[in-house]
């Protein structure tokens, strides 16, 4: 099962990319995580995204591409995997899709959890103040203001994802404002048609 999870920051992806995990024995591909972990083993390909770090420019297409192409051939991803974050941009879509291509791996599903930016706001507001009263810590960037320019972001350079995926026919949009267990279904019956 190859996934991708698209939707802006607080629309569930990473909820169900869990449930996903647990399902299907597939891991959950974070891009930052990967480009920290390769520069901590100091790979080839993570040698090169440190230089890009540490010079305070953000890593390439081809350095984070590479980073997937290494990961997904590692045991744990030989099911499949969830990419959440990433591709977002057109042009990261397409060096992904030139990628799967060359191992003969097609996406199995491109998953878009459509939602209501305004009740997403509120959403957010409520994870704060649960998190708050559970005496837990919050996000740096989990404030209306960080919150609305994170979204800003996502509709400027990852919605267009989105629409690219559309006109190719593998987009799959799902209500994402629905209950957590409404979105697994709804998830569960793109991936597994009736």
């Amino acid at each position: 099962m190859r996934l991708i999870l698209l939707g802006p920051p607080g629309a569930g992806k990473g909820t169900q990319a869990t449930r996903l995990m647990q399902k299907y024995n597939i891991p959950q591909l974070s891009t930052g995580d990967m480009l920290r972990a390769a520069v901590a083993a100091a790979t080839e390909i993570g040698l090169k995204a440190k230089t890009v770090m540490e010079a305070g420019q953000l890593v390439s297409d081809e350095i984070v591409v590479g980073i997937i192409d290494a990961r997904i051939h590692e045991p744990d991803a030989k099911n499949g995997f969830i990419l959440d974050g990433f591709p977002r941009t057109v042009a990261q879509a397409e060096a992904l899709d030139h990628m799967l291509a060359r191992y003969d791996l097609p996406l199995d599903a491109v998953i878009e959890l459509g939602v209501d930016e305004k009740a997403l706001i509120t959403r957010m507001a409520k994870r704060v103040a649960d998190t708050l009263a559970a005496g837990g810590t919050v996000r740096a960037d989990d404030n209306p203001e960080a919150f609305k320019t994170r979204l800003d972001a996502y509709r400027a350079q990852t919605a267009p994802v989105s629409d690219y995926y559309r006109r190719r026919g593998q987009l799959k949009t799902i209500d994402g404002m629905a209950p957590i267990d409404e979105v697994a279904r709804e998830i569960e019956r793109v991936l597994v048609p009736a």
